[in-house]
């Protein structure tokens, strides 16, 4: 039987099982990133904590670029497969006149091809939330292989740049779950088997 596009979500409960959290902005063990499924099938929820990437005063290389990368295993229905279809980001920052910020991920299955990471940037002055979203275009949506497991892997990525900013200034872009309105939701498309 071959693959077939639907728009409605299946109706058994969608799992997530977290293999792994790690990188610069959730060092691993620290419980820094958690997921969980809509009630609807439709979509998951990644929260943050402490995520952020910042320049200026005091800071070091190491501070200007903050990745996290999510290893999860998403379980589904038998006879259904899914697509991350689009991606909604949010978050704070903060950057001084002349500095810039970046925001992007991409996406794939363990043993396939990334997605292109698609770069959103700010630039200073700015004060205040952000929103970026990612939409795949149908043509480019890489689908699990239907009847095996395989993990999603999600690496986020935030990066801050002093540019001609006051050195006495610092900036930072952020996905910090303290703020209550900050969250990433991933979008599903489904396939039936």
């Amino acid at each position: 039987m071959t693959d077939t596009q639907t728009t409605s979500p299946p109706q058994g409960k969608i799992t997530l099982d977290i293999k792994t959290i790690n990188g610069s902005g959730c060092p691993a063990g620290t419980a820094d990133a958690s997921a969980v499924v809509s009630d609807d099938n439709t979509s998951f929820t990644v929260t943050y904590k402490n995520f952020a990437a910042k320049t200026g005063a005091s800071t070091t290389a190491v501070d200007q670029r903050k990745n996290c990368q999510i290893n999860v295993l998403v379980h589904v229905p038998q006879g259904f497969t899914y697509a991350v279809a689009e991606a909604d980001y949010s978050g704070f920052a903060h950057l001084a006149a002349g500095a810039t910020a970046l925001e992007q991920a991409n996406y794939y299955f363990t043993g396939t091809a990334a997605t292109a990471r698609v770069p959103h940037t700010l630039t200073g002055p700015f004060d205040g939330e952000w929103q970026n979203k990612d939409v795949a275009d149908v043509a480019s949506l890489v689908y699990a292989p239907c009847g095996v497991d395989r993990n999603l892997n999600i690496n986020a990525e935030l990066r801050a740049s002093a540019g001609s900013s006051d050195a006495n200034s610092t900036s930072f872009i952020e996905m910090d779950s303290s703020h209550a309105s900050v969250t990433t939701t991933y979008q599903f498309s489904w396939k039936q088997c």
